[in-house]
């Protein structure tokens, strides 16, 4: 009886209680969007590298090391030997290794010297594969595979040449040796989009006439390096998939326990998530911001209720009259008010989901944030729940107040 009085009373009020629904709605859609978005973002964050096991670098942070190997910012403290590199390839436990050597740039874009294994064997997001969306891999010895975001920003295509610069922020470039694009890499949403890939060859080959970090009197023709033995010295850091799991962690201490010279090897998973601990601390923001609009929207609805008291007052004293208890009234009000929260969710819900299917694929092909569209988790029914539960806990002050009205007043209001 009392469900189908707040029915009616709904929906003779439809225009104000419509505004109040559509902004619980967009409120909840927000809320869950964000959450959706940080979830999200949390597994693109994690799933930059995936299926390596050790990163190896000079010894220094975790964090550090983490940071100017898989995401090129900042530097190295120090290169690895490629004796030390050799040493660690030949051991039983490894079944791939993958050096980088970084130091170079091109137009503000980190240069990276590896091997062809780097296209086979660094993986993202749970194991997806680099794929060459134009043209081709490392075939010769000027080539460069190029990131989406480099090729988007510069509008390069293949077959453009490139001109590496010595060091990041320096204007002495490899004018001598350009390099010509060979592959433009598929959009991925790692740091592999804003990276210039050329081979470790490529990078010993440019620094030939370079001695103490400056560039010597003499020019070595371009002919002569080809036929050099461009075997490099020294690496920045290694990439190292093993045998089996169990064999992890005597590996790494192996490497960190190395004799020959201070080498740090850490786990991609770990390392990072003690670097989301650092940067992590948007996303609590992110939710206090949109909890706010929520709360906001059950205050313009508990606002709404209040103001419409006024015009039942003669509504709720004829009730009186006929018989209805106080609590009934009350009762009537917190309804209402649930039925509006409860409506608006569900809405919010499906503009959710909405969003999600029309936004999934930009936001992919923008900034590499998968956004799965699956079932509602039991976290999100939470929301919906506590939602509904905090509009009938808003509406308890209007509705104590109706409550409180006297029977005289009510059938005494002018008109």
């Amino acid at each position: 009886m009392i469900l189908r009085l707040a029915m009616q009373s709904l929906m003779a009020r439809a225009l104000t209680v419509g505004m109040t629904v559509l902004a619980i709605a967009l409120s909840v859609a927000l809320f869950l969007g964000v959450e959706k978005i940080r979830t999200s973002a949390r597994a693109s964050f994690a799933d930059t590298i995936s299926g390596t096991d050790l990163i190896v670098g000079a010894r220094s942070g975790s964090v550090q090391l983490l940071l100017y190997s898989v995401f090129r910012i900042g530097n190295a403290t120090n290169n690895v030997t490629w004796e030390s590199y050799r040493d660690i390839a030949a051991r039983p436990e490894v079944d791939w290794i993958v050096p980088i050597s970084l130091g170079d740039s091109h137009r503000q874009f980190r240069v990276m010297g590896t091997t062809p294994a780097f296209f086979e064997h660094y993986k993202f997001r749970g194991g997806r594969s680099l794929e060459i969306s134009s043209g081709h891999g490392l075939d010769d010895l000027y080539d460069t595979v190029i990131g989406a975001d480099v090729a988007a920003t510069l509008g390069y295509s293949v077959g453009d040449p490139i001109v590496v610069s010595h060091g990041l922020a320096s204007f002495t470039a490899h004018d001598d040796q350009p390099f010509r694009v060979a592959g433009i890499v598929a959009k991925t949403g790692t740091p592999v989009d804003r990276t210039v890939i050329v081979s470790l060859e490529a990078i010993e080959a440019i620094h030939v006439d370079w001695q103490s970090g400056a560039k010597s009197g003499q020019t070595t023709p371009v002919e002569v390096i080809r036929s050099m033995e461009l075997e490099p010295t020294a690496i920045t850091a290694a990439l190292v998939g093993v045998q089996s799991r169990l064999q992890i962690f005597g590996l790494q201490r192996w490497i960190n326990e190395y004799p020959e010279e201070p080498l740090l090897a850490v786990l991609p998973g770990v390392a990072l998530q003690e670097l989301w601990q650092i940067v992590g601390v948007a996303e609590t923001a992110l939710i206090g911001v949109s909890a706010m609009v929520v709360v906001t929207a059950l205050v313009g609805m508990m606002a709404m209720i209040f103001s419409s008291l006024n015009e039942r007052r003669r509504e709720m004293a004829i009730w009186r009259a006929m018989g209805a208890r106080p609590s009934t009234i009350l009762g009537l009000l917190v309804i209402e008010a649930m039925l509006m929260a409860a409506v608006g969710s569900v809405l919010g819900l499906a503009l959710l989901y909405l969003g999600l299917a029309i936004g999934q694929p930009w936001v992919d092909a923008a900034f590499g944030i998968w956004l799965p569209i699956d079932p509602p988790t039991v976290r999100e029914l939470w929301v919906l729940a506590i939602v509904i539960g905090a509009a009938a806990l808003a509406s308890l002050l209007p509705a104590i107040r109706a409550y409180r009205l006297s029977l005289a007043d009510g059938m005494m209001v002018r008109i």
